[in-house]
């Protein structure tokens, strides 16, 4: 018997399913407003899943309490981290102790590019002419590059450090990608709650006198409970490196 050619015009085009849309971050926000940091997390687990789904962390004099909450949750989802050629040492030991204090799964280490920094900043010097763009091609650029595979991402903002962080919502839109922040309602005595319930190890540098630590140029001693970011870019009427002031790609 002799079969003939199948007539692929016979059978209905059926076209590709179109991928579920991301729910709305204003209605995310409106329905997390006042939820824990851990049903925060959940929920944004929950929303686009593991795979799609990053931490963002300093690693700094803070980080361990959000790492905790998100390690509670699931250690394995990623964190990302920015390692910008100009941390403190004390700030990549204490990134191995939180790795292995909280059983952390996936911690990305994210640096900036060659290419970029040999064209920009061949002198290392671009943190004291141009901060702003010290700043980009060593935080944004690589954060940008290192959210390309996930469609929401986790920060540890609070709204009482003040100045852009005062109204932070829950949820938020950051470009292509939903943004949390389940750390936005927390006061500081919540922040050191968890540490203690926890036992969580202090930031290195906590001892000398930093209660905010980012790159070692930019990064003095000093700041108070009502002020801990004091110490960043001081003196140069500068307070964000750009990660939350610039949409994400």
């Amino acid at each position: 018997m002799t079969i003939g050619p199948i007539d692929v015009l016979s059978e209905p085009f059926l076209p590709a399913p179109k991928p579920p849309e991301q729910p709305r971050a204003d209605d995310l926000d409106s329905v997390l407003k006042d939820a824990s940091p851990t049903a925060i997390i959940a929920a944004a687990l929950e929303a686009v899943g593991r795979d799609k789904l990053a931490v963002v962390s300093s690693f700094g004099t803070e980080s361990a309490a959000l790492l905790k909450v998100m390690a509670d949750v699931d250690p394995a989802i990623p964190v990302v981290f920015l390692d910008t050629g100009w941390l403190f040492q004390e700030t990549l030991d204490y990134r191995d102790t939180l790795i292995a204090t909280l059983d952390l799964k996936d911690v990305r280490s994210i640096k900036p590019l060659d290419d970029n920094l040999h064209r920009d900043d061949p002198d290392r010097d671009l943190w004291f002419s141009n901060p702003d763009g010290c700043c980009f091609i060593r935080k944004v650029e690589p954060l940008a590059r290192a959210l390309k595979p996930f469609d929401a991402w986790i920060n540890g903002r609070k709204r009482f450090q003040g100045g852009q962080r005062a109204d932070i919502p829950v949820v938020e839109r950051d470009g292509a990608r939903l943004k949390f922040n389940p750390f936005a309602n927390v006061s500081r005595d919540d922040i050191e709650a968890i540490y203690a319930s926890a036992k969580l190890p202090p930031h290195p540098l906590i001892a000398s006198g930093f209660m905010s630590v980012g790159c070692m140029p930019c990064t003095t001693r000093g700041g108070t409970d009502a002020d801990s970011r004091a110490g960043r870019w001081s003196g140069r009427g500068k307070t964000e490196c750009g990660i939350h002031t610039m949409k994400i790609a």
